[in-house]
């Protein structure tokens, strides 16, 4: 494997084969897809934030494979958990520790090298770099001394676990790990609780039944997913409304396994059609049934068709 650091305007794989280069943060590629990384790839100087399996390891992208076997370094949160990863597909790229109890010391020395123009692959223990995980420091310091830093994306839990839940995702937020104190956790809950988006969370198996609970009283009985070992061979996503999910995780106890919790965004809630009528009498009191139509659907965000029928029929109990 040859490496060079001559050039540090932007972490790019080069086939060595081909001598072009290609910069994946820069320029836009065609819509075709690219051939597999040769063995002999050269690497370019820069931090490469490498997505890996969340669980099958069979999901590992032939591009990150490529990456790994030919960065200087790998910087990784447990190396018994990275090293297995290494050992399926036989690589032997060193590797170093960065997490949360050891970046402040390590970081600097992990930018000199950058510096030097070693190239220095960053991989969490599974899913993408920077979710939930450590390294956000260690790109803004690189992005801060315009170093190059590009993302080979892949794996996800929180999109995984999405688009499996079959809950709406056109629009989400993804909340991270709840506060493991029921008050910070409550607080937070309550000022996502108008949010119309599908909500997404990481949350520890201990703490499961107590979050749903909190989630059913703080954001409403919404319909909600829990899934489980993604990926894996036991595998599992339970549906249905948090209260009901709340129940079966208390009665059973908490799960194996990494747990990511989806709930729905808000349900709209029924019209007051009471409310309404009196809306509407008050409105038809000094103007026409489409003035007045017009005007409550504005403020109430019901149907005109529906709304008008209501105030003709009012209307005419009137006259």
């Amino acid at each position: 494997m040859r490496r060079t650091g001559r050039n540090t305007g932007a972490a790019r794989a080069v086939s060595g084969t081909g001598g072009k280069s290609r910069e994946p943060s820069r320029r836009p590629t065609g819509s075709k897809p690219e051939p597999a990384a040769a063995p002999e790839a050269v690497l370019t100087a820069g931090l490469y934030l490498v997505a890996t399996p969340i669980g099958n390891l069979g999901d590992v992208t032939l591009r990150a494979l490529a990456v790994l076997r030919g960065v200087d370094r790998i910087l990784c949160e447990d190396s018994r958990v990275t090293a297995r990863l290494l050992a399926r597909y036989d690589i032997a790229a060193p590797l170093e520790l960065y997490h949360d109890h050891n970046a402040e010391r390590v970081r600097p020395a992990i930018l000199a090298a950058l510096r030097r123009g070693e190239s220095v692959a960053l991989v969490s223990d599974a899913g993408t770099p920077l979710v939930s995980d450590p390294g956000y420091k260690l790109v803004r310091a690189a992005i801060a001394e315009d170093l190059p830093v590009t993302a080979l994306p892949g794996p996800s839990a929180a999109l995984t676990a999405l688009i499996l839940s079959g809950l709406p995702p056109d629009v989400f937020l993804f909340g991270g790990f709840l506060p493991p104190r029921r008050g910070a956790r409550r607080r937070a809950l309550a000022g996502w609780s108008s949010l119309a988006a599908t909500l997404v969370f990481f949350e520890g198996a201990p703490r499961l039944a107590e979050s749903l609970e909190d989630m059913a009283e703080l954001l409403g009985n919404r319909p909600a997913a829990v899934a489980r070992e993604l990926t894996k061979l036991h595998e599992e996503i339970r549906r249905g409304r948090l209260t009901d999910l709340a129940t079966h995780y208390r009665d059973t106890g908490p799960p194996r396994g990494e747990v990511v919790i989806v709930v729905g965004p808000p349900e709209p809630a029924a019209p007051d059609h009471i409310a309404v009528d009196d809306r509407l009498r008050a409105v038809l009191a000094e103007s026409g049934v489409r003035d007045a139509t017009a005007r409550v659907a504005a403020e109430t965000g019901l149907p005109r068709s529906q709304l008008y029928r209501r105030a003709l029929a009012i209307r005419r109990r009137l006259e």
